[in-house]
């Protein structure tokens, strides 16, 4: 039996377990009818043309964890940004770790979508919002959609901001041989709301861990919401990550991607601009070894005038790792006055290292600013050559020139300690020693 077949029969469990009387039975059925009829995508797709996932079909992944599994606080303190004091959802090979945790529903909602899908309390919510911008089409995000029970769910009402950030943590414990995981997160920011996420998927061990994630982000007029993916994850580990947003009048949502490890990662990060004098930021910083394989595709959908979006994207390919940027930016007749900007910009530090980058623009309006570009290449031998002409050996000025190439990105990060968590991390992967304290 494939992996496709397993899936299949095991939603056939999956529906033993959970309301079919409830709506969102409905649109679960619909998904996985999508699923199966078109299965996992293929090198054949132009979206895929430089990602397999033909070996990842290959293991034999348990869909559902075997039993509960619990972690104390000391054998993962240092995943947490434990530096201030955050909400937390975190959960142990897909479920809910209560023990962990710290949720609230003090003026507003940082809790469960197993909640929020059960409970008639948040089913008005429910109704609105969920699996309104995800793919119906994309595979990966039906097969998502077709077992979605577990994720975070974050509710802030108008004009409400969290008292402190929140972290969502997804760690796999490797118990079992190799694991499959479909974490689902709604995120929904109201009127004048403002919002601080921080995201991870962390395994413990080096068992096979493959995980299948959506989360759908909606900012209301004039919303905030900061959204940091933090990346580094073992070598055995590989994330899919799907994530949609959908933006009002005057709102501004920032997503940094900060992809550091695992064996293969893909981002589907998709922004739709529904309302004028958005603001869209579209920032990541990739450094990769060994084998490891990263591809971001992204796409801004520029629906309204008078509107911005920002990307910028930068990575550092060593060994015989492999890179994919695939930015999309469309811009509608109506959306005039729009000003978009995209820039990829990679360095490869090994002969055997390979990136491929395509940027993208369809606009139909003809009074806009949009611009875009890549760049691919190596480090500049006479920046090299000055620093090792002030006392600085060749390796570790080669370090300091791709720490100053990755880091810009992190001026827009907005959390102090998360941005000298990041700081550490890129100068720990680029084998960097730090003059200053972080």
């Amino acid at each position: 039996m494939d992996l496709k077949e397993k899936l299949v029969s095991s939603f056939l469990a999956f529906e033993n377990n959970v309301d079919l009387e409830h709506p969102i039975h409905d649109i679960r059925s619909e998904a996985m009818k999508n699923f199966e009829l078109k299965g996992f995508p293929t090198k054949k797709e132009e979206a895929w043309k430089y990602t397999s996932l033909n070996s990842l079909q290959k293991i034999d992944f348990s869909i559902f964890p075997k039993e509960e599994n619990a972690l104390e606080y000391n054998q993962v303190k240092k995943y947490f940004l434990h530096e201030i004091d955050t909400y937390k959802i975190v959960f142990i090979d897909g479920i809910y770790s209560s023990y962990l945790s710290e949720t609230t529903h003090d003026g507003v909602d940082v809790c469960l979508m197993s909640s929020a899908l059960t409970k008639p309390m948040y089913q008005q919510v429910i109704d609105v919002y969920f699996n309104k911008i995800a793919s119906k089409e994309e595979s990966l995000t039906t097969l998502n959609t077709a077992f979605s029970r577990e994720g975070a769910y974050i509710y802030i009402p108008k004009n409400k901001a969290p008292k402190k950030p929140v972290e969502i943590l997804h760690f796999s414990t490797g118990n079992e041989a190799s694991l499959l995981l479909q974490p689902r997160n709604l995120i929904i920011a109201e009127e004048n709301a403002e919002l601080q996420v921080i995201e991870r998927h962390q395994s413990l061990t080096s068992n096979e861990v493959l995980t299948n994630s959506v989360t759908e982000i909606f900012a209301a007029k004039n919303a905030i919401v900061d959204y940091y993916k933090v990346q580094n994850d073992t070598k055995d580990a590989s994330l899919i990550d799907n994530t949609y947003i959908s933006q009002k009048d005057n709102s501004v949502v920032k997503v940094h991607t900060f992809s550091f490890g695992g064996k293969l990662t893909r981002n589907n990060l998709n922004f739709y601009q529904n309302g004028e004098h958005i603001d869209s930021t579209l920032k990541g910083v990739t450094i990769l070894g060994e084998k490891q394989h990263v591809d971001h595709h992204t796409l801004v959908h520029h629906q309204q005038p008078n509107c911005e979006s920002h990307q910028d994207y930068k990575g550092i390919y060593g060994e015989r790792s492999t890179g994919v940027f695939n930015g999309k930016i469309i811009v509608d007749k109506i959306a005039q006055k729009t000003n978009a900007f995209q820039q990829n910009n990679n360095v490869l530090i090994s002969d055997q290292a390979t990136i491929n980058t395509k940027p993208q623009l369809e606009i139909f309006a003809d009074d806009v600013r949009c611009s875009h570009g890549c760049t691919i290449g190596q480090l500049d031998e006479d920046a090299l050559f000055y620093l090792q002409s002030r006392g600085i050996p060749r390796n570790e000025a080669t370090g300091l020139l791709m720490y100053a190439f990755a880091n810009n990105v992190l001026e827009s990060v907005r959390i102090p300690e998360l941005k000298k968590r990041i700081n550490k991390l890129i100068a720990t992967k680029l084998g960097v020693r730090l003059g200053f304290d972080l």
